[in-house]
Protein backbone atom coordinates (compact mmCIF):
# COMPACT_ATOMS: atom_id res chain seq x y z
CA UNK A 1 0.00 0.00 0.00
CA UNK A 2 1.48 3.30 -0.86
CA UNK A 3 2.44 5.77 1.54
CA UNK A 4 -0.63 8.26 2.82
CA UNK A 5 -0.49 11.43 3.86
CA UNK A 6 -1.73 12.30 7.56
CA UNK A 7 -5.32 13.82 6.23
CA UNK A 8 -5.67 11.03 3.27
CA UNK A 9 -5.03 8.54 6.53
CA UNK A 10 -7.55 10.25 8.49
CA UNK A 11 -10.11 10.08 5.62
CA UNK A 12 -9.75 6.55 5.11
CA UNK A 13 -9.86 5.78 8.94
CA UNK A 14 -13.41 8.15 8.67
CA UNK A 15 -14.57 6.04 5.88
CA UNK A 16 -14.19 3.01 7.69
CA UNK A 17 -15.41 4.05 11.07
CA UNK A 18 -18.86 5.35 8.84
CA UNK A 19 -18.98 1.37 7.85
CA UNK A 20 -19.13 0.73 11.56
CA UNK A 21 -21.09 3.66 12.59
CA UNK A 22 -23.98 1.87 9.98
CA UNK A 23 -23.49 -1.48 11.66
CA UNK A 24 -23.84 -0.29 14.70
CA UNK A 25 -27.47 1.35 14.02
CA UNK A 26 -28.61 -1.51 12.27
CA UNK A 27 -27.38 -3.93 14.51
CA UNK A 28 -28.74 -1.94 17.99
CA UNK A 29 -31.55 0.23 16.14
CA UNK A 30 -34.04 -2.44 17.36
CA UNK A 31 -33.41 -2.48 20.92
CA UNK A 32 -34.96 0.99 21.16
CA UNK A 33 -38.24 0.47 18.95
CA UNK A 34 -38.23 -3.01 20.30
CA UNK A 35 -41.81 -2.52 21.60
CA UNK A 36 -42.66 -0.60 18.75
CA UNK A 37 -41.77 -3.65 16.27
CA UNK A 38 -43.89 -6.13 18.33
CA UNK A 39 -46.84 -3.95 18.55
CA UNK A 40 -46.90 -3.47 14.80
CA UNK A 41 -45.19 -7.53 13.67
CA UNK A 42 -47.24 -9.27 16.45
CA UNK A 43 -50.55 -7.48 17.07
CA UNK A 44 -52.29 -10.53 18.10
CA UNK A 45 -49.42 -11.38 20.87
CA UNK A 46 -48.98 -7.80 21.89
CA UNK A 47 -52.81 -7.93 22.43
CA UNK A 48 -53.00 -10.41 25.25
CA UNK A 49 -49.67 -10.33 26.70
CA UNK A 50 -47.53 -7.33 26.25
CA UNK A 51 -44.43 -9.21 27.94
CA UNK A 52 -44.18 -11.66 25.90
CA UNK A 53 -44.66 -10.10 22.94
CA UNK A 54 -41.92 -8.13 23.52
CA UNK A 55 -39.71 -11.38 24.58
CA UNK A 56 -40.73 -12.86 21.31
CA UNK A 57 -39.46 -9.45 19.01
CA UNK A 58 -36.53 -10.21 20.44
CA UNK A 59 -35.80 -12.92 18.12
CA UNK A 60 -35.07 -10.45 15.73
CA UNK A 61 -32.01 -9.29 17.67
CA UNK A 62 -30.58 -13.06 17.71
CA UNK A 63 -31.76 -13.55 13.94
CA UNK A 64 -28.80 -10.67 13.36
CA UNK A 65 -26.18 -12.09 15.92
CA UNK A 66 -27.03 -15.44 14.10
CA UNK A 67 -26.54 -14.23 10.45
CA UNK A 68 -22.79 -12.55 11.88
CA UNK A 69 -22.04 -16.03 13.51
CA UNK A 70 -22.70 -17.85 10.39
CA UNK A 71 -21.09 -15.70 8.23
CA UNK A 72 -18.07 -14.15 9.72
CA UNK A 73 -15.64 -17.57 9.06
CA UNK A 74 -17.40 -18.25 6.13
CA UNK A 75 -16.90 -15.30 3.96
CA UNK A 76 -13.76 -14.21 5.39
CA UNK A 77 -11.74 -17.52 4.75
CA UNK A 78 -13.68 -18.11 1.42
CA UNK A 79 -12.69 -14.08 0.46
CA UNK A 80 -9.32 -13.39 2.37
CA UNK A 81 -7.18 -13.45 -1.14
CA UNK A 82 -9.03 -10.83 -3.22
CA UNK A 83 -8.77 -7.08 -3.02
CA UNK A 84 -9.37 -6.02 0.36
CA UNK A 85 -10.96 -2.22 -0.94
CA UNK A 86 -13.11 -4.10 -3.57
CA UNK A 87 -14.89 -6.51 -0.39
CA UNK A 88 -15.56 -3.42 2.38
CA UNK A 89 -17.42 -1.78 -0.73
CA UNK A 90 -19.58 -5.18 -1.91
CA UNK A 91 -19.98 -5.59 2.43
CA UNK A 92 -21.40 -2.25 2.41
CA UNK A 93 -23.61 -2.70 -0.23
CA UNK A 94 -24.75 -5.74 0.96
CA UNK A 95 -25.75 -3.93 4.65
CA UNK A 96 -27.54 -1.77 2.13
CA UNK A 97 -30.32 -4.40 0.80
CA UNK A 98 -30.48 -6.61 3.42
CA UNK A 99 -31.36 -3.18 5.90
CA UNK A 100 -33.95 -2.53 2.95
CA UNK A 101 -35.08 -6.23 3.28
CA UNK A 102 -35.75 -5.65 7.07
CA UNK A 103 -37.51 -2.39 6.44
CA UNK A 104 -40.65 -3.59 4.15
CA UNK A 105 -41.02 -7.04 5.33
CA UNK A 106 -44.43 -7.40 5.44
CA UNK A 107 -44.53 -10.32 8.68
CA UNK A 108 -42.80 -11.32 11.28
CA UNK A 109 -41.34 -14.11 10.18
CA UNK A 110 -39.96 -12.22 6.91
CA UNK A 111 -38.57 -10.00 9.12
CA UNK A 112 -36.54 -12.41 10.79
CA UNK A 113 -35.31 -13.80 7.99
CA UNK A 114 -33.87 -10.17 6.52
CA UNK A 115 -32.09 -9.87 10.18
CA UNK A 116 -30.66 -13.09 9.71
CA UNK A 117 -29.42 -12.29 6.13
CA UNK A 118 -28.29 -8.61 7.05
CA UNK A 119 -25.54 -10.13 9.24
CA UNK A 120 -24.27 -12.11 7.58
CA UNK A 121 -21.51 -9.40 5.97
CA UNK A 122 -20.84 -7.89 9.77
CA UNK A 123 -17.77 -10.20 10.65
CA UNK A 124 -16.28 -9.85 7.40
CA UNK A 125 -16.41 -6.20 7.35
CA UNK A 126 -15.19 -5.66 10.26
CA UNK A 127 -12.41 -8.25 10.54
CA UNK A 128 -11.17 -6.76 7.10
CA UNK A 129 -11.83 -2.85 7.79
CA UNK A 130 -9.51 -4.03 10.96
CA UNK A 131 -6.66 -5.39 8.86
CA UNK A 132 -6.66 -2.26 6.44
CA UNK A 133 -7.20 0.23 9.76
CA UNK A 134 -3.97 -1.61 11.38
CA UNK A 135 -1.73 -1.28 8.38
CA UNK A 136 -2.96 2.49 8.24
CA UNK A 137 -1.61 2.92 11.86
CA UNK A 138 1.39 1.33 11.60
CA UNK A 139 3.47 -1.10 13.85
CA UNK A 140 2.99 -1.42 17.40
CA UNK A 141 -0.51 0.20 17.42
CA UNK A 142 -2.28 -3.05 16.15
CA UNK A 143 -5.07 -2.70 19.28
CA UNK A 144 -5.89 1.35 18.82
CA UNK A 145 -6.28 0.58 14.51
CA UNK A 146 -9.16 -2.33 15.64
CA UNK A 147 -10.43 0.26 18.09
CA UNK A 148 -11.19 3.10 15.61
CA UNK A 149 -12.90 0.78 13.07
CA UNK A 150 -14.98 -0.12 16.11
CA UNK A 151 -15.48 3.32 17.10
CA UNK A 152 -18.20 3.70 14.52
CA UNK A 153 -20.16 1.15 16.54
CA UNK A 154 -19.62 2.91 19.49
CA UNK A 155 -20.32 6.54 18.29
CA UNK A 156 -23.70 4.69 16.94
CA UNK A 157 -24.46 4.80 19.84
CA UNK A 158 -23.95 8.11 20.80
CA UNK A 159 -25.82 9.37 18.04
CA UNK A 160 -27.51 6.99 15.78
CA UNK A 161 -29.11 4.84 18.03
CA UNK A 162 -30.40 7.34 20.22
CA UNK A 163 -31.60 9.40 17.08
CA UNK A 164 -33.02 6.75 15.23
CA UNK A 165 -35.42 4.95 17.52
CA UNK A 166 -36.49 8.46 18.23
CA UNK A 167 -37.74 9.06 14.33
CA UNK A 168 -39.13 5.55 14.33
CA UNK A 169 -41.23 6.21 17.82
CA UNK A 170 -42.66 9.04 15.49
CA UNK A 171 -42.78 7.71 12.08
CA UNK A 172 -42.50 4.14 12.62
CA UNK A 173 -39.86 1.68 13.37
CA UNK A 174 -39.42 0.92 8.97
CA UNK A 175 -38.61 4.71 8.56
CA UNK A 176 -36.00 3.68 11.26
CA UNK A 177 -34.44 0.98 9.07
CA UNK A 178 -34.59 3.19 6.14
CA UNK A 179 -32.75 5.72 7.59
CA UNK A 180 -30.15 3.24 8.54
CA UNK A 181 -30.07 1.88 4.99
CA UNK A 182 -29.11 5.16 3.78
CA UNK A 183 -25.99 5.57 6.05
CA UNK A 184 -24.78 2.43 4.41
CA UNK A 185 -25.33 3.92 1.03
CA UNK A 186 -22.95 6.83 2.09
CA UNK A 187 -20.29 4.40 3.53
CA UNK A 188 -20.58 2.76 0.51
CA UNK A 189 -19.49 5.98 -1.18
CA UNK A 190 -17.30 6.82 1.00
CA UNK A 191 -15.08 4.03 1.00
CA UNK A 192 -14.75 3.76 -2.94
CA UNK A 193 -13.54 7.44 -2.69
CA UNK A 194 -11.34 7.28 0.26
CA UNK A 195 -9.69 3.87 1.47
CA UNK A 196 -6.68 3.63 -0.68
CA UNK A 197 -6.67 -0.01 -2.61
CA UNK A 198 -4.64 -2.84 -0.77
CA UNK A 199 -4.39 -6.76 -1.97
CA UNK A 200 -5.60 -9.21 -0.59
CA UNK A 201 -3.40 -12.32 1.08
CA UNK A 202 -2.89 -14.29 -2.36
CA UNK A 203 -1.48 -17.08 -0.59
CA UNK A 204 -4.49 -17.61 2.10
CA UNK A 205 -6.93 -20.15 1.16
CA UNK A 206 -10.36 -21.20 2.59
CA UNK A 207 -8.85 -24.42 4.45
CA UNK A 208 -5.75 -22.77 5.65
CA UNK A 209 -8.25 -19.74 6.45
CA UNK A 210 -10.34 -21.91 8.65
CA UNK A 211 -6.70 -24.38 10.27
CA UNK A 212 -6.64 -21.18 13.04
CA UNK A 213 -9.67 -23.45 14.50
CA UNK A 214 -7.62 -26.41 15.46
CA UNK A 215 -6.00 -24.02 17.65
CA UNK A 216 -7.45 -24.68 21.36
CA UNK A 217 -6.51 -21.01 22.19
CA UNK A 218 -8.83 -20.00 19.83
CA UNK A 219 -11.29 -21.34 20.97
CA UNK A 220 -10.80 -19.99 24.18
CA UNK A 221 -10.73 -16.89 23.33
CA UNK A 222 -13.85 -17.56 20.99
CA UNK A 223 -16.00 -18.27 24.50
CA UNK A 224 -14.50 -15.95 26.27
CA UNK A 225 -15.83 -13.00 23.72
CA UNK A 226 -19.35 -15.30 23.59
CA UNK A 227 -19.66 -15.72 27.07
CA UNK A 228 -18.69 -13.07 28.35
CA UNK A 229 -20.12 -10.55 26.38
CA UNK A 230 -23.89 -12.63 26.63
CA UNK A 231 -23.11 -10.39 29.74
CA UNK A 232 -23.63 -7.31 28.07
CA UNK A 233 -26.45 -8.29 25.65
CA UNK A 234 -28.48 -9.56 28.26
CA UNK A 235 -28.71 -6.30 29.64
CA UNK A 236 -28.62 -3.75 26.45
CA UNK A 237 -31.29 -5.94 24.49
CA UNK A 238 -33.85 -4.74 26.71
CA UNK A 239 -32.54 -1.26 28.28
CA UNK A 240 -36.19 0.01 26.81
CA UNK A 241 -38.28 -1.80 29.17
CA UNK A 242 -35.82 -1.17 32.11
CA UNK A 243 -35.95 2.08 31.66
CA UNK A 244 -39.66 2.72 31.25
CA UNK A 245 -41.13 -0.33 33.79
CA UNK A 246 -38.56 -0.65 36.43
CA UNK A 247 -36.67 3.26 36.45
CA UNK A 248 -40.02 4.56 35.85
CA UNK A 249 -38.76 7.07 33.48
CA UNK A 250 -41.02 8.20 29.98
CA UNK A 251 -40.74 6.66 26.75
CA UNK A 252 -38.72 9.86 25.72
CA UNK A 253 -35.98 9.32 27.72
CA UNK A 254 -35.21 5.81 25.93
CA UNK A 255 -32.68 7.92 23.72
CA UNK A 256 -31.01 10.02 26.44
CA UNK A 257 -30.38 6.34 28.48
CA UNK A 258 -28.68 5.51 24.69
CA UNK A 259 -27.07 8.56 24.45
CA UNK A 260 -25.59 8.62 27.86
CA UNK A 261 -24.58 4.21 27.12
CA UNK A 262 -23.11 5.35 23.50
CA UNK A 263 -20.57 7.48 25.21
CA UNK A 264 -19.59 5.18 27.74
CA UNK A 265 -19.10 2.66 25.00
CA UNK A 266 -17.18 5.23 22.60
CA UNK A 267 -14.70 6.45 25.83
CA UNK A 268 -14.30 2.46 26.76
CA UNK A 269 -13.12 1.37 23.17
CA UNK A 270 -10.71 3.89 22.86
CA UNK A 271 -9.11 2.86 26.32
CA UNK A 272 -9.26 -0.92 25.42
CA UNK A 273 -7.93 -0.02 22.33
CA UNK A 274 -4.53 1.58 23.82
CA UNK A 275 -4.99 -1.57 26.97
CA UNK A 276 -4.56 -4.21 23.70
CA UNK A 277 -1.49 -3.03 22.61
CA UNK A 278 0.40 -3.10 26.36
CA UNK A 279 -1.22 -6.73 26.60
CA UNK A 280 -4.46 -8.39 25.35
CA UNK A 281 -5.08 -10.75 28.42
CA UNK A 282 -3.73 -8.41 31.08
CA UNK A 283 -6.22 -6.15 29.23
CA UNK A 284 -9.03 -9.09 29.49
CA UNK A 285 -8.33 -9.87 33.33
CA UNK A 286 -8.26 -6.00 34.04
CA UNK A 287 -11.70 -5.19 33.10
CA UNK A 288 -13.68 -8.57 33.63
CA UNK A 289 -13.73 -8.17 36.90
CA UNK A 290 -14.79 -4.30 37.08
CA UNK A 291 -16.91 -5.22 34.70
CA UNK A 292 -19.02 -7.53 36.77
CA UNK A 293 -18.63 -5.38 39.86
CA UNK A 294 -20.82 -2.66 37.38
CA UNK A 295 -23.02 -5.26 36.69
CA UNK A 296 -24.17 -6.07 40.22
CA UNK A 297 -24.25 -2.20 40.98
CA UNK A 298 -26.56 -1.97 38.01
CA UNK A 299 -28.95 -4.62 39.17
CA UNK A 300 -29.10 -3.25 42.70
CA UNK A 301 -29.60 0.30 41.73
CA UNK A 302 -31.57 0.27 38.23
CA UNK A 303 -35.00 1.15 39.68
CA UNK A 304 -33.18 4.79 40.35
CA UNK A 305 -32.20 7.41 37.26
CA UNK A 306 -29.08 8.04 39.17
CA UNK A 307 -28.30 4.02 39.20
CA UNK A 308 -29.73 3.64 36.16
CA UNK A 309 -27.56 6.10 34.09
CA UNK A 310 -24.27 5.80 36.71
CA UNK A 311 -23.94 2.35 36.30
CA UNK A 312 -24.75 1.87 32.76
CA UNK A 313 -22.47 4.02 31.39
CA UNK A 314 -19.81 1.98 33.40
CA UNK A 315 -21.22 -1.07 32.27
CA UNK A 316 -20.98 -0.33 28.25
CA UNK A 317 -17.37 1.60 28.77
CA UNK A 318 -16.34 -1.83 29.87
CA UNK A 319 -17.73 -3.79 27.67
CA UNK A 320 -16.61 -2.00 24.78
CA UNK A 321 -13.08 -1.84 26.31
CA UNK A 322 -13.15 -5.92 25.97
CA UNK A 323 -13.81 -5.82 22.12
CA UNK A 324 -10.15 -4.96 21.58
CA UNK A 325 -8.57 -7.14 23.43
CA UNK A 326 -10.58 -10.48 22.42
CA UNK A 327 -9.83 -9.30 18.84
CA UNK A 328 -6.45 -8.66 19.43
CA UNK A 329 -6.27 -11.72 21.48
CA UNK A 330 -7.49 -13.97 18.76
CA UNK A 331 -5.34 -12.74 16.07
CA UNK A 332 -2.22 -13.32 18.55
CA UNK A 333 -2.98 -16.83 18.84
CA UNK A 334 -4.31 -17.49 15.43
CA UNK A 335 -1.04 -17.74 13.59
CA UNK A 336 -1.44 -17.25 9.33
CA UNK A 337 -5.33 -16.99 9.52
CA UNK A 338 -5.27 -13.33 10.58
CA UNK A 339 -8.16 -12.61 8.17
CA UNK A 340 -10.06 -15.39 9.66
CA UNK A 341 -9.18 -14.27 13.01
CA UNK A 342 -9.75 -10.36 12.58
CA UNK A 343 -14.07 -11.93 11.59
CA UNK A 344 -14.41 -14.36 13.85
CA UNK A 345 -14.24 -11.95 17.09
CA UNK A 346 -17.50 -10.69 15.66
CA UNK A 347 -19.23 -14.47 15.68
CA UNK A 348 -17.71 -15.09 19.15
CA UNK A 349 -19.87 -11.28 20.53
CA UNK A 350 -22.81 -12.37 18.35
CA UNK A 351 -22.91 -14.97 20.21
CA UNK A 352 -23.04 -13.33 22.99
CA UNK A 353 -25.59 -11.22 21.58
CA UNK A 354 -27.45 -13.99 20.38
CA UNK A 355 -27.22 -15.94 24.06
CA UNK A 356 -27.82 -12.60 26.09
CA UNK A 357 -30.80 -11.69 24.16
CA UNK A 358 -32.31 -15.02 24.79
CA UNK A 359 -31.96 -15.54 28.32
CA UNK A 360 -32.85 -12.13 28.67
CA UNK A 361 -35.98 -13.09 27.16
CA UNK A 362 -36.49 -16.60 28.61
CA UNK A 363 -36.36 -14.62 32.38
CA UNK A 364 -38.86 -11.76 31.54
CA UNK A 365 -41.32 -14.44 29.85
CA UNK A 366 -40.73 -16.48 33.03
CA UNK A 367 -42.09 -13.47 34.91
CA UNK A 368 -38.89 -12.70 37.07
CA UNK A 369 -39.09 -8.80 35.56
CA UNK A 370 -36.86 -6.35 33.68
CA UNK A 371 -34.53 -6.42 35.96
CA UNK A 372 -33.50 -10.35 35.82
CA UNK A 373 -31.76 -9.72 32.56
CA UNK A 374 -28.99 -7.84 34.65
CA UNK A 375 -28.51 -10.68 36.94
CA UNK A 376 -28.45 -12.91 34.20
CA UNK A 377 -25.12 -10.80 32.54
CA UNK A 378 -23.69 -11.43 36.22
CA UNK A 379 -23.84 -14.66 35.76
CA UNK A 380 -22.43 -14.65 32.08
CA UNK A 381 -19.21 -12.07 32.95
CA UNK A 382 -18.22 -14.82 35.58
CA UNK A 383 -17.77 -17.75 33.05
CA UNK A 384 -16.10 -15.09 30.53
CA UNK A 385 -13.76 -14.50 33.52
CA UNK A 386 -13.47 -18.32 34.54
CA UNK A 387 -12.67 -18.93 30.85
CA UNK A 388 -9.55 -16.69 30.65
CA UNK A 389 -8.35 -18.01 33.50
CA UNK A 390 -8.50 -21.28 32.39
CA UNK A 391 -7.15 -20.23 28.72
CA UNK A 392 -4.18 -19.08 30.32
CA UNK A 393 -3.27 -21.93 32.78
CA UNK A 394 -3.77 -24.22 29.87
CA UNK A 395 -1.24 -22.28 27.75
CA UNK A 396 1.52 -21.87 30.95
CA UNK A 397 1.17 -25.97 30.61
CA UNK A 398 1.35 -26.14 26.93
CA UNK A 399 4.08 -24.00 27.13
CA UNK A 400 5.85 -25.95 29.82
CA UNK A 401 5.56 -29.19 28.32
CA UNK A 402 7.15 -27.79 25.36
CA UNK A 403 10.19 -26.71 26.81
CA UNK A 404 10.31 -30.13 28.54
CA UNK A 405 9.92 -31.55 25.41
CA UNK A 406 12.93 -30.50 23.98
CA UNK A 407 15.91 -29.47 26.12
CA UNK A 408 18.53 -29.08 23.24
CA UNK A 409 16.88 -25.77 22.43
CA UNK A 410 16.27 -22.65 23.41
CA UNK A 411 12.84 -21.21 23.52
CA UNK A 412 11.53 -17.75 23.76
CA UNK A 413 8.27 -16.60 24.70
CA UNK A 414 7.08 -14.03 22.36
CA UNK A 415 4.38 -11.24 23.25
CA UNK A 416 1.15 -11.44 24.36
CA UNK A 417 -0.01 -14.57 22.50
CA UNK A 418 2.68 -16.62 24.41
CA UNK A 419 3.31 -18.44 21.18
CA UNK A 420 7.30 -20.54 21.32
CA UNK A 421 9.55 -20.33 18.97
CA UNK A 422 12.17 -22.67 19.07
CA UNK A 423 15.58 -22.29 17.75
CA UNK A 424 18.02 -25.46 17.52
CA UNK A 425 21.27 -24.78 19.36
Amino acid sequence: MPTLTPARTRGALLALALGGFGIGATEFVAMGVLPQIAQNLLPGLWATNEHDAIAQAGLLISAYAAGVVVGAPTIAAGLARFPRKRLLVGFAIAFTIGTVLSAIAPTFELAVAARFVAGLPHGAYFGIAALVAADLMGPGKRGQGVALVLSGLTIANVIGVPLIPWVGQLHGWRIAYLLVAAIFALAVLAIQLLVPKQPGNPNATFRRELGALRRGQVWFALGIGSVGFGGFFAVYSYIAPLTTEVTGLPEGAVPWVLVVFGLGMTIGNFIGGRLADLGSMKAVFITFPIFILALVALGLTSWSPIGLFVFGFVVMGLSAALSPAIQTRLMDVAGDSQTLAAAINHSSLNIGNSIGAALGAAVIAAGLGYVAPTWVGVLLAIAGLLLAIVSVLVQRRTDARLLDSTPASSATLTGDSQRVSLTAE
